[in-house]
């Protein structure tokens, strides 16, 4: 990963079906992808209040 990436992967299960977590390293918001054959799509993770998962932005 480069250091002027702006996303990063920070968890990933399976091969086929593939799920992983991304997370906006300038505003911290999380993202979960997922994958199935030759589809996929990305949402904002929510947390169980329906609030956006946000983690802490370490400085670069």
């Amino acid at each position: 990963m480069g250091k002027n990436d702006r996303f990063e992967r920070i968890y990933s299960q399976g091969t086929m079906n593939v799920t992983e977590i991304w997370v906006d390293r300038e505003t911290g918001v999380n993202y979960v992808f997922h994958a199935a054959a030759n589809a996929g799509g990305m949402t904002p993770l929510l947390d169980r209040e329906g609030k956006l998962v946000i983690s802490p932005i370490v400085n670069r």
